[in-house]
């Protein structure tokens, strides 16, 4: 069934056949909107609320006017299904939907433009048609680096989500391939799932659910337990590992505008002695939650009078500092240099700040710049054996670097000769015969000459 086999039609014919061929499927059966299957998907899997998925699509209106068409485009369109960024009919439509499914879909005005329709293109209070191809779908990416995946089974209540620091009570279960080997029932503060055994990646895609929400997250090992594995679970070294979440209640914790200045110094010395704690251990993802909590609460607050301005102001370079440190073992060197910049802008002879951001340098291969920040350490505090120590790395580093260049061009350079000298010994080939079919053409040509004149 295609919709040139029925346009144009009126509302209610439309209705009828699309209620004779397809199936409604609305949440409440109010026949809004109808879906006839032109081509079966080729899996029983369906997109869930927040997955990405694109899809091609043309519309016309029950008269048999097209609006719109992706295929003209020759680009497929983009969406998360179930966020409402679309029309409801294509929200409920495609999450009907398999891999590969081509469907029609007749949708009231209610699940499509409404009341007001669309100038130039929709009527007010029109029924149109929609002809849907589901070319893929994935989950939703919380992280740049793609290592928390989420796919929403069960939309939660309400627009208000966990914070850092909030503490929420959930439902886990955690798998590794088909086997479970986590479930259960616990309460935890976000920011500090660590403590509880909960994986990184289920503390921090916390701040994305809602209360009463039900998910899937599929973790890679960074965001799971890492290269270590779990032993009390039976989950070996650098496996993704798939939780099954639900946010059952939540509490949240205090915003920084909801705290005097105060207020924040009370909490700040335990969340840092918390980062500290984490640190010592390894955490160092979980560390790096706790310093900047304080550098969000305290960053931009001045205090009242002299000695709690510089109180606050140590609190800051010292989280500078530590996530530096953090960040130098993540191996996420940028946000080191970062990290130490900014300390640097409030205190440009911090020796701290100034030897961790050489090593960040040094590690991404910007050999002076890092000589340069070990020159100053060194101007600082001469007996800084350290920085003595890490000025000769760079320098041998540096050296290396250079011969290693040297030879990079000295290979190129030879396979830029040996070319040339290939390629001239073909162009003297080719001239060569060139000049020996042409002398041939010349004597042919001469003997046909003798031939033709008389003698």
């Amino acid at each position: 069934m295609t919709t040139d086999q029925f346009l144009p039609m009126d509302d209610n014919s439309a209705t009828a056949v699309f209620d004779a061929n397809g199936v409604d499927v609305t949440p409440r059966k109010d026949r809004g909107v109808f879906k006839v299957v032109r081509r079966q998907g080729l899996d029983g899997e369906r997109p869930m609320i927040g997955d990405k998925v694109t899809v091609h699509y043309t519309g016309k209106l029950l008269s048999g006017k097209k609006f719109d068409c992706s295929r003209e485009r020759k680009e497929p369109f983009c969406f998360n299904v179930g966020k409402g960024q679309v029309l409801k009919a294509w929200d409920i439509g495609v999450m009907s939907m398999q891999r590969g499914e081509v469907c029609t879909l007749l949708c009231k005005p209610d699940y499509a433009y409404g009341p007001t329709g669309n100038p130039d293109k929709i009527p007010p209070n029109s029924s149109v048609v929609f002809e849907m191809e589901l070319l893929n779908f994935e989950g939703e990416i919380l992280t740049t680096d793609g290592g928390i995946v989420r796919r929403i089974k069960v939309k939660g209540e309400g627009y208000s989500n966990p914070n850092d620091g909030a503490s929420v009570d959930v439902h886990l279960e955690g798998r590794c391939g088909d086997r479970l080997f986590d479930c259960r029932d616990v309460s935890f503060v976000v920011g500090e799932g660590e403590d509880k055994g909960i994986p990184l990646g289920v503390d921090r895609a916390m701040d994305k659910m809602q209360r009463g929400e039900c998910c899937l997250l599929y973790l890679k090992p960074k965001y799971g337990f890492g290269s270590e594995g779990k032993s009390e679970y039976k989950v070996g070294p650098d496996k993704d590992i798939v939780y099954e979440v639900t946010l059952k209640n939540f509490k949240r914790a205090k915003e920084s505008w909801e705290m005097d200045v105060n207020e924040k110094l009370d909490v700040v010395s335990v969340v840092k002695n918390k980062g500290n704690q984490y640190f010592k251990a390894g955490r160092h993802h979980q560390a790096v939650i706790q310093y900047q909590r304080i550098i969000s609460w305290l960053e931009f607050e001045c205090g009242t009078g002299i000695e709690q301005h510089k109180r606050i102001q140590d609190y800051v370079l010292t989280a500078h500092l530590n996530l530096a440190l953090c960040f130098l073992r993540l191996k996420e060197f940028s946000q080191a240099v970062e990290s130490c910049n900014k300390v640097i802008e409030q205190d440009e002879s911090n020796e701290k700040a100034l030897y961790r951001r050489g090593e960040a340098r040094l590690l991404r291969n910007e050999y002076s710049l890092a000589m340069a920040d070990f020159q100053k350490v060194l101007e600082v505090n001469p007996s800084n054996r350290a920085a003595r120590g890490q000025l000769s790395s760079c320098q041998s580093k540096m050296k290396e670097h250079q011969e290693q260049e040297k030879k990079i061009y000295a290979n190129m350079f030879q396979k830029f000769a040996e070319r040339d000298s290939k390629t001239g010994r073909t162009k003297r080939r080719k001239d060569e015969s060139m000049r020996s079919s042409m002398n041939g053409e010349v004597g042919i040509k001469r003997r046909r000459r003798s031939q033709d004149y008389p003698s």
